[in-house]
């Protein structure tokens, strides 16, 4: 058989190059577990761990989707199934690159994206080993076939979270990129926990936990938990409400946040986090990039930008999220604003008990008293783009929103 679609790239050269500086071609790509040899005097070394290289040459192995079938060896999987995804998650993700409102149409760049960043999730080596402990095997085969069937498993619950794209443009750092790229952070589960073992990292359906996806150098989408945005006083571990990932979902591009510029400091942050959820390797345009550590400690993983460095700011955020809709044949249907219909006992059930909504109010106080009246990200919830700053009395009216009982909470969730 051919060596074509023998070298199998887990992440793709189309989004490696997006993370290349104008003019150049290759990426330092740092081994965080570098190999060893032994030279001819029996003398042991370790390989050097920081490459600098093409896209051709990152983020690959051999035969990593080559499988056996009725003992045929076939590589279809890296040729026609990925092939498909990438085709249309190169575009999706240069839409949402370049997002702004009012949104020019869209097409199917949603469902692109998601597809393609669910099944990237599941296709690197860190994803494959997740699917082999979850279905109790090694065997390759059966493993490629549950990522292939598993490849929308993210896009329910991503469609609901909060969409903030965040911008670099004015740090002299910018994003890296991992063998990983679809990382996750909660944090309460720092590099040392029990969830981020190994392969393992925090599920999305964890209340707090943020999925992070650079889109390029200078841009990432953030994606929060709705619950987590109306109530961050809660446990971070515990499930989101309707946690069940394969069903629809609703979203509304009118509420996708933009125009947040981070700091240096941010953004060196981000890349702590994505080097620590990294598999083994990372790349970037520079490689003092890559070592983020030198100015981030890993003790404060609970505490960057105040315990929310990764948070779309919650004074846009709404209370309620019903969706009622009527189709052209009289019929018609409803979902609330976590995915449930009108036959779960559940559905609408923060609504009803208001728990949410007093926490919400209490978090935008908390939020403007500590960034001020400008919003960090904006969308469109009416007909225009929402101020940068809120009014003076708008602003005030938030703040007075942080009673006492709210920084009591506060207070107590800092203790823990």
């Amino acid at each position: 058989m051919s060596d074509e679609y023998r070298n199998h790239h887990y992440v793709p050269q189309w989004y490696q190059k997006r993370f290349l500086l104008p003019g150049e071609h290759h990426l330092f790509q740092l081994d965080m577990k570098p190999d060893t040899f032994v030279d001819p005097r029996g003398v042991s070394h370790i390989v050097e761990p920081l490459k600098w290289q093409g896209v051709r040459k990152c983020f690959t192995a051999d035969d990593l989707y080559t499988t056996t079938i009725r003992g045929i060896e076939t590589r279809d999987i890296e040729k026609y199934f990925f092939g498909a995804i990438d085709a249309k998650g190169g575009p999706a993700v240069e839409y949402f690159e370049q997002y702004e409102h009012p949104a020019r149409y869209w097409g199917t760049s949603l469902q692109d994206i998601l597809l393609y960043m669910s099944a990237q999730k599941l296709r690197t080596p860190k994803g494959l080993s997740f699917l082999g402990s979850k279905f109790g095997t090694r065997d390759k085969h059966t493993i490629l076939r549950q990522m292939m069937r598993l490849r929308q498993l993210h896009c329910a619950i991503w469609t609901e979270c909060v969409w903030l794209i965040a911008d670099a443009s004015q740090s002299d750092t910018k994003f890296i990129i991992s063998d990983h790229p679809v990382t996750v952070y909660n944090r309460e589960c720092g590099p040392r926990s029990w969830r981020c073992k190994e392969y393992n990292d925090p599920e999305i359906w964890l209340q707090g936990t943020h999925t992070i996806f650079p889109l390029s150098m200078n841009k990432v989408l953030i994606l929060t938990n709705l619950s987590w945005m109306r109530n961050p006083y809660q446990c971070a571990t515990n499930l989101r409400p309707n946690p069940n990932p394969l069903r629809n979902a609703i979203f509304n591009f009118t509420e996708v946040q933009i125009l947040r510029h981070l700091n240096e400091q941010e953004v060196r942050e981000i890349n702590f986090i994505i080097k620590s959820r990294a598999h083994r390797y990372i790349a970037a345009a520079r490689k003092e990039w890559l070592y983020p550590e030198k100015f981030i400690s890993k003790s404060d993983w609970n505490r960057y930008g105040h315990g929310y460095l990764l948070m779309p700011d919650p004074r846009p955020i709404n209370w309620g999220g019903e969706v009622f809709w009527g189709n052209k044949d009289g019929t018609g249907g409803a979902m609330d604003e976590y995915g449930r219909l009108p036959g779960d006992p559940d559905y609408s059930k923060e609504t009803k008990n208001r728990t949410e909504h007093d926490t919400l109010q209490w978090f935008k106080g908390e939020f403007a008293n500590l960034v001020g009246p400008y919003r960090r990200g904006r969308c469109m919830p009416a007909m225009s783009l929402e101020p940068e700053r809120d009014a003076d009395d708008f602003h005030q009216y938030h703040v007075s929103l942080q009673k006492k009982n709210s920084k009591e909470r506060y207070q107590q969730r800092r203790e823990k």
